[in-house]
């Protein structure tokens, strides 16, 4: 066995035996504590007994979390702390013993120092016989060896220098097996450790951060997973975290899964004067960590995704105000010139005949091609909803319609332009749809505030029977509406007319009003 392999072994070995000292004095004070919390117990039936019962209670505790450290400290068991304490009850002493009594954590303390006697007294019998044996024959070889023994004889051998050679050769293997004993006695210590220390909630389901908040006492925990694609952190609902500055009074811990980071722990900084505790918590949650790391990358992507297809809406709603404007600047002022100058050109040529008609016809012409264009441009974008707000606009739309629409914009103010162009569109799509197919005689539009988002409700005494996935209009207002987080909801029944619901996050709003 080289030395590389063998410093590993004697660290790992005097690991064992550094827990071990520490474990028997923790044993026979906890016999003690025990001891004590049991008078106490029985002293409080007679109403005396709570301050004896406390120091029990509190000793127990105490050494419990002095084991705790122990193993985390030469086991490397890494195990994060037992259930807080319950704040004493107020009241009588036998109100107050008797909460201190009932208390879960306490009892699960004192059956772990019940056992640890047994324990400590088996694993120092393993750990420590070879260790003995191999004292004992180095001893008994040096001393052959040397001439300086008061025996004669060991065994049927004479006690001289041949023995002793015999005797320190076969000191070495069992110095050996003194090592891996020692060794493989640390493992099964800090497997037993782990079984009957580690907190249950360490493996119960439930929220990560609240676990860890729970066993570091720190309710100001939080966690950022690490996106290794992206080469950033987010948090649960993946919006990108920047880790706190050291001068923040805040910290982290990095958490590691197989040897890859897969979160970090942001916890307050006078934490790091138990650092152990942080990476016991962080290895007790690994595991569930790495799970909610693997949602918050899909969270980010559907973050991301959601980003883009906003965008994308936002993008093209400015391009169509940009064609709308160019329509209005160009094309409409040209033709609008141009019905001038043929109403100029009607003057002078009053008396010809043959030409007014011609004229008139151009005209009446240019007329309708001028509103048509002025619906295209409506259509694309319309600009009463650019330069006044969502009620006009809507306005707009109930008095342009061919049937009667009373129309209520109960929204003050004016909203973000996505929020305002999606529920514009809504309605415009609504009265288009109301217009060729619906055959009604009537159309309710109302649009309100609520609970921190716009809703848009559009109900028709039609024949009803929409299918939403008939044609592109209606799904295309699905589209805009996720681009913004809006939902669609259409009740349509044949027969009984259409309801078109839409709900639109709100949040953001200009105050302005303009």
């Amino acid at each position: 066995m080289s030395a590389l392999d063998l410093r590993p072994r004697v660290a790992r070995a005097a690991e064992a035996t550094a827990y071990l000292a520490v474990s028997v004095p923790i044993a026979v004070l906890g016999v003690l504590a025990v001891v004590v919390l049991a008078v106490g117990a029985a002293l409080s039936v007679a109403g005396i007994g709570l301050p004896v019962l406390l120091a029990g209670a509190a000793a127990c505790r105490g050494l419990v979390r002095l084991d705790r450290r122990a193993a985390n400290r030469f086991l490397g068991a890494q195990i994060p702390p037992l259930a807080v304490a319950a704040r004493p009850a107020t009241g009588s002493p036998w109100r107050r013993s008797l909460a201190v009594l009932q208390d879960r954590a306490l009892w699960r303390t004192v059956g772990l120092l019940g056992l640890k006697p047994v324990l400590t007294a088996a694993q120092v019998v393993v750990g420590i016989a070879p260790v003995v044996l191999f004292a004992w024959l180095a001893k008994l070889g040096v001393e052959a060896t040397m001439g300086v023994g008061d025996v004669d004889y060991f065994g049927p051998w004479s006690f001289g220098v041949g023995t002793g050679l015999v005797l320190l050769a076969l000191a070495l293997p069992v110095a050996v097996l003194a090592l891996a004993a020692l060794g493989a006695l640390a493992t099964v210590m800090c497997t037993v450790c782990r079984a009957l220390l580690l907190p249950r909630h360490a493996t119960a389901t439930g929220p990560v951060r609240e676990l860890l908040a729970e066993s570091l006492g720190d309710h100001s925990v939080a966690i950022a997973y690490w996106l290794p694609d992206r080469e950033m952190f987010v948090d649960d609902v993946g919006r990108r975290v920047e880790l706190p500055h050291p001068a923040s009074g805040r910290t982290w811990t990095t958490v590691e899964r197989d040897g890859r980071p897969v979160a970090a722990i942001v916890h307050d900084a006078a934490l790091d004067t138990t650092d152990e505790l942080v990476q016991a918590a962080a290895s007790a949650s690994s595991l569930a960590i790495d799970n909610e790391r693997l949602k918050a990358d899909l969270r980010a992507r559907l973050e991301e995704l959601r980003v883009s297809r906003l965008r994308i809406v936002e993008a093209t709603d400015a391009a169509r105000r940009r064609i709308e404007r160019d329509l209005h600047d160009g094309a409409q002022q040209q033709l609008v010139a141009l019905a001038l100058e043929l109403r100029l050109l009607r003057a002078r040529v009053a008396e010809q005949e043959e030409i007014t008609p011609l004229v008139d016809s151009l005209s009446n012409r240019l007329s309708s091609a001028l509103a048509e264009l002025r619906e295209l441009a409506r259509g694309i974008h319309p600009t009463i909803l650019t330069d006044q707000g969502l009620a006009p606009a809507i306005e707009a739309l109930a008095t342009r319609a061919p049937l009667p629409v009373e129309a209520d914009v109960a929204v003050e103010g004016r909203l973000a332009e996505p929020v305002e162009a999606a529920a514009y569109f809504v309605v415009a799509e609504a009265l288009t749809n109301v217009v060729k197919y619906a055959r009604a005689s009537f159309v309710d539009v109302r649009i309100r505030r609520e609970d921190g988002a716009v809703l848009v409700d559009v109900a028709d005494d039609g024949v009803g029977g929409v299918d939403i996935g008939a044609g592109s209009g209606l799904r295309g207002l699905q589209d805009r509406l996720a681009a913004v987080d809006g939902v669609l909801d259409i009740d349509s029944p044949a027969g009984e007319g259409t309801r078109l619901r839409a709900r639109i996050p709100a949040a953001e709003i200009a105050e302005d009003g303009g």
